[in-house]
């Protein structure tokens, strides 16, 4: 487990393998943005940092793929607030 975040596109969803499973965020795609509607950290690791870190990682890919994205997910809107460095990436 590299901690490397992934994009499942058949499971429309982005990815971490952890200790204790896989950590993800479920999207949807429209009109080229990311509509990120929930993330999920397995129950035995949270409270370490994962769900941050699978967010930046899914960032960081969005961002390589040129998409906008939407965070419909509390927790996502949340982190994208507290690190401004992703402001360019709202849609």
């Amino acid at each position: 487990m590299d901690g490397s975040v992934r994009d499942n596109a058949e499971r429309r969803r982005y990815e971490m393998d952890t200790e204790a499973g896989t950590a993800f965020a479920t999207y949807r795609v429209e009109g080229g943005a990311i509509l990120v509607t929930h993330s999920e950290v397995p129950p035995a690791v949270r409270g370490r940092g994962l769900g941050d870190k699978l967010v930046k990682g899914m960032l960081d890919l969005a961002r390589a793929q040129d998409r906008k994205v939407v965070p419909i997910c509390s927790f996502v809107a949340t982190y994208m607030r507290r690190h401004p460095e992703y402001n360019d990436l709202m849609a």
